[in-house]
């Protein structure tokens, strides 16, 4: 099963530092999201993905709730952070294989932080990731056994790979990164099938204690 680099390899939250401000805000989508695509989970694909999903799957490129609130945006400074080195968390999140699906839909990891890729279907999967960005090697390999779990990081920073200050909006749209020490800032939110490897929606903003960020990505 291949990794959309961008997609799935986005963040799944801020790291929780020991002092420093929050940044919290919402993510809003203006604008009508193009129909969701059908994922075929017929048996004739797979014997095992079939029976997994009774109801018709669909791509979730767009989850949006009724206040327009956008799920799975990375959101993250640019800019302004001036450390270069941030030791790695200890624990390896997991991104796993169920259902013939990747779940989280968007995760993420620090440079250097070990993650784990597992699958817990009684399938083979392929995992390839796709690096858009060229700064981290690409990856490709088969796990072929129920439970089967591969180690991985990667060295080098990407606009998903990053300093611990990020986070992903949740199904409201809401987001929060903590620990940030006070200081001027590009913040971007980042919504990887809206803009596809361009830069996304920037501010300059000056952080002296807990301060919030609104966002509105527009559809074009």
């Amino acid at each position: 099963m291949r990794i959309p680099f961008l997609t799935i390899l986005a963040l799944v939250g801020s790291l929780p530092l020991v002092s420093g401000a929050d940044i919290t805000g919402k993510v809003v989508l203006k604008g009508t999201p193009p129909a969701e695509v059908p994922i075929d989970m017929s048996a004739s694909q797979d014997k095992t993905c079939g029976p997994a999903h009774p109801e018709p799957v669909t791509t979730r490129h767009y989850l949006v709730n009724k206040d327009g609130g956008l799920a799975n945006v990375f959101v993250y400074l640019k800019s302004g952070v001036t450390q270069k080195d941030f030791p790695a968390p200890a624990e390896a999140p997991v991104l796993d294989q169920v259902g013939c699906l990747y779940e989280p839909y968007v995760m993420g990891v620090m440079v250097n932080q070990k993650f784990k890729i597992r699958n817990s279907d009684p399938t083979m999967h392929n995992v390839h990731a796709l690096p858009r960005q060229g700064k981290n090697a690409e990856f490709n390999f088969a796990q072929p056994t129920k439970g089967q779990v591969n180690e991985k990081s990667f060295p080098s920073p990407e606009v998903m790979v990053q300093h611990p200050f990020f986070a992903v909006t949740g199904k409201d749209g809401t987001f929060k990164i903590s620990g940030v020490p006070n200081g001027k800032y590009t913040i971007e939110a980042y919504h990887a099938k809206t803009h596809r490897g361009s830069q996304g929606v920037t501010q300059e903003i000056t952080v002296s204690g807990d301060t919030k960020v609104d966002f509105t990505i527009a559809l074009k």
